[in-house]
Formats: C-alpha cells, sequence, structure tokens
C-alpha cells in the first residue's frame, strides 16, 4: 500500500506554493501523520506564519531552522494563524506570542482544554454523574460511550508528567489576541482573506480563504488523500453533521485554484476532494447500518470493529464510530440505552 501524503516524513525543503507564500514543513510523530505545514506568508511588516507546529524543544529548534532556510527569523514574526485547537497546530503559538511578540489569530471559539485563560468561558461536563474537572487530563476523563478514552502512548503520557514543572516555558498557551467571527476580513501577506468556520473536526475549525487569489488555507478540514478524524468527544452532538455541512461551505466557494492543507502536498480539485471525503463517511454510515443490522443491539466497541481494520481498533476508531452512531440516532435511524455504564445502540 502506498504511503499517504500526509504521512510522508517531514523534508527541510522551503518552496514557494504561491506569490509570497511559503511552505514550511515541521515533523510531527502522529498516528498516520509525519509532518505538518507552516505556511509563512510575507508582507512589508515581515511574516505572518499559519500553524507552527508542536511545543516542546525538538519542534522548536525545528520551527526556527525553517525560519532561517526561509530567510527570516523568530523576530520577523508578527503574527500567528492557528486553524483548530490540535496541539500539532497551536503547539508553538503561545511561545511565539511569548519570544516575538506575535499576535495570535483563531476562530472566536477557540479553546484548548489546557488555557487557563479560557477555564471561566467552559462549562464542565457531566458524564454518568461524575464532573469533569480541569485538573484532570483528557485521558483520564470518562468517555460518552463507556470506553477508554483516546490518549498518547504510555512514554508520551509519562513525559508530559515528568515535563509538568516546566510546562510554562515549553507550553505556553496560545491566548488568541485576535478572534475571527465567520464571514471576517482579515489583511495577512499582503492579501485580504475571510474567515470561513469550518467546524466538524473540531468545533473550532477554521480556514482562510483569498477570493483575490483563489486559495484556501484548509487546515485539517480538507485534506488531500485522508480523510480529518471526526471525534466524539468535545465535538457537539453532531460533529458529523456539522462536518457535512462545512464541506458543502468550501466547495461552493467561487473560483479556489489552490487548496493548501496543513498535511499533504497542496492540491487543485477542492469540490471534487470534497466531495471525495463527503462519500467516504456515507460508505461508513451504510457499513455501520449493517453492521448494526447484523449484531443486533451492540456496544460502540462492538461497531468499531465492524467498521475498522483491527490495526486500527482501539480508543480513536470508537470515537469516531461513537460519532457516527449519534449522526444516525439523531436522525431517527437507531436508538440506544445505557447498560453498566456503556451505551449499546441499535436500528431504530
Amino acid at each position: 500500500m502506498a504511503l499517504r501524503q500526509e504521512a510522508e516524513r517531514a523534508t527541510t525543503e522551503v518552496s514557494e506554493v504561491a506569490p509570497g507564500i511559503l511552505r514550511l514543513q515541521l515533523p510531527i510523530e502522529m498516528p498516520g501523520l509525519g509532518h505538518v505545514n507552516c505556511y509563512a506568508l510575507e508582507d512589508e511588516r515581515g511574516v505572518t506564519v499559519v500553524d507552527p507546529g508542536m511545543p516542546g524543544p525538538k519542534s522548536w529548534k525545528s520551527l526556527i531552522d525553517r525560519f532561517g532556510r526561509a530567510g527570516f527569523a523568530l523576530r520577523n514574526v508578527h503574527t500567528v494563524v492557528v486553524t483548530h485547537s490540535h496541539v500539532d497546530h497551536f503547539g508553538a503559538s503561545g511561545r511565539l506570542r511569548v519570544e516575538a511578540g506575535a499576535d495570535v489569530v483563531t476562530a472566536d471559539s477557540f479553546r484548548t482544554w489546557w488555557d487557563p485563560t479560557d477555564a471561566g468561558e467552559q462549562e464542565l461536563e457531566v458524564v454518568d454523574g461524575e464532573e469533569d474537572s480541569p485538573d484532570r487530563l483528557p485521558w483520564d476523563q470518562p468517555t460518552p460511550w463507556g470506553g477508554p478514552h483516546p490518549r498518547p502512548p504510555l512514554a508520551v503520557r509519562a513525559r508530559y508528567k515528568l515535563m509538568k514543572p516546566v510546562m510554562k516555558k515549553w507550553f505556553a498557551t496560545p491566548s488568541p489576541s485576535t478572534r475571527l467571527s465567520d464571514a471576517q476580513v482579515v489583511t495577512l501577506g499582503g492579501r485580504e482573506w475571510v474567515s470561513v468556520h469550518t467546524p466538524g473536526h473540531t468545533p473550532d475549525h477554521l480556514c482562510l480563504f483569498d477570493p483575490a487569489g483563489g486559495i484556501l488555507l484548509s487546515g485539517d478540514h480538507v485534506l488531500p488523500t485522508i480523510t480529518p478524524h471526526i471525534s466524539g468527544i468535545d465535538s457537539g452532538p453532531d460533529p458529523l453533521s456539522a462536518f457535512f455541512a462545512s464541506l458543502e461551505k468550501v466547495a461552493e466557494l467561487k473560483d479556489v485554484g489552490l487548496v493548501l492543507p496543513a498535511h499533504g502536498h497542496p492540491f487543485t480539485d477542492l469540490p471534487g476532494r470534497a466531495k471525495d471525503i463527503r462519500r467516504h463517511h456515507e460508505e461508513r454510515l451504510a457499513r455501520l447500518r449493517e453492521a448494526a443490522a447484523q449484531l443486533g443491539e451492540a456496544s460502540v466497541e462492538q461497531l468499531a470493529q465492524r467498521l475498522f481494520r483491527p490495526r486500527s481498533w482501539g480508543s480513536m476508531a470508537e470515537s469516531e464510530t461513537y460519532a457516527h452512531l449519534e449522526h444516525l440516532r439523531l436522525a431517527g435511524e437507531a436508538d440506544r440505552r445505557r447498560d453498566a455504564g456503556h451505551l449499546l445502540y441499535s436500528l431504530a
């Protein structure tokens, strides 16, 4: 099986993908992903960077190296755009805010689980009578369906605990200075970009569209060879419906000639790719209906194992299966009940 574009390892190459827009690849090690694209938008003031990668000294070293290869320095960064609240996208933004004095631009709904500046705005979720605590790590929280929470590997969790005393240095929170509402216009890199809110992959996902240049910065919303994870955790009551609506929204943008994704290579056919991604999820819903018909009442784990290959079994697969099951339930196609802390689903 050919390696997916998004899984390719980061290179040190800096390429100009459009006039005044540079693509910098930063290394990451996440399931199915080998790099994140950081885009640098040049103007007379300096540089805006989009999605500056992971937190931590190793990623920071790579980021500064790419800046040098691109011909600018940390002091030239005046703005950081974060497309959404996943750590491989916002991780270095807080440090750029602190060390470069950069403004941080996000969607107006942006939030992270560890940002103390957001604590007063967040509502704590109650699951089976147990209230989430901001002091607990995300992977220690209960899941809505009763299975194990998606979590990093043991080595990563252990390193997190060891690094907790120095978190303020390497894991500075984004603390956005500009929060964009949908359809708001912002000037970055000498271009006027329109904010396009695209919830689904996360509730706070942001794309930026340059109508004059026909360019879309798509973040994780539309990727060239894989589909973004649709999580059943902290993503609203029906993230799949939100994702479908967001796909239709970007597919209807006029005269998009170039899509700049957060992973993988730039591509051109936005409507075609959006259609393919929707078809993938519709096929997944059809397989889920078939599995539910065969199994009768079943748990999320049982249904996930019908939906995904064995190599993908686990909490991430269960999270996406749960999101698809809730989509069916809210459409009146499925019923659920809770038994011994676990949700059980059946066709309506």
